[in-house]
């Protein structure tokens, strides 16, 4: 059997990896607004890993700060919702591709320690519970194993 195949004869429920080309099919952010590289150990409806890998050539760094770079709280809760949106609308399938997933609140909010250049954030998404269009989750934002932010925040797919 050859791996087409064998991806067609595996559950959806469990996928390995989607790389950026699958990510900018599922979600329309683009660059510089693209916070996602990779999204690893996949659930369909539950959770998954999504990877940043943090350079000193984002843009954000050029004002936050330049002696002392630090990606900015509210960045790593949008890379939170990217990880988010993706899992949402892979659940959904293929229709759902480039669906828009918008925040509707952000809870409990918590930075722990700066994300620099050089770090790989780790964004584990663990769905909470779904309500028709309306997506709860938990996140976490980890480095090196490390918690460095968390929040709960739901969010809205719109229908077409």
């Amino acid at each position: 059997m050859d791996t087409d195949e064998a991806q067609q004869v595996a559950p959806r429920e469990t996928l390995d990896a989607f790389d950026i080309a699958r990510i900018m099919r599922a979600i329309p952010h683009r660059y510089p607004f693209l916070l996602v590289d990779r999204i690893v150990d996949v659930k369909l409806e539950e959770s998954c890993v999504g990877i940043k890998n943090v350079t000193v050539n984002e843009n954000f760094f050029q004002g936050h700060f330049p002696a002392a770079p630090v990606m900015p709280g509210v960045l790593i809760i949008e890379c939170m919702a990217q990880t988010a949106a993706v899992l949402v609308v892979e659940s959904l399938g293929t229709n759902a591709y480039g669906r828009l997933v918008y925040f509707m609140t952000i809870d409990n909010a918590k930075f722990r320690k700066p994300v620099v250049p050089g770090d790989q954030l780790r964004v584990h998404v663990k769905r909470e519970r779904r309500r028709g269009n309306v997506w709860k989750f938990h996140g976490e934002a980890k480095v090196d194993g490390q918690v460095v932010a968390e929040a709960t925040f739901a969010a809205m797919i719109l229908d077409r």
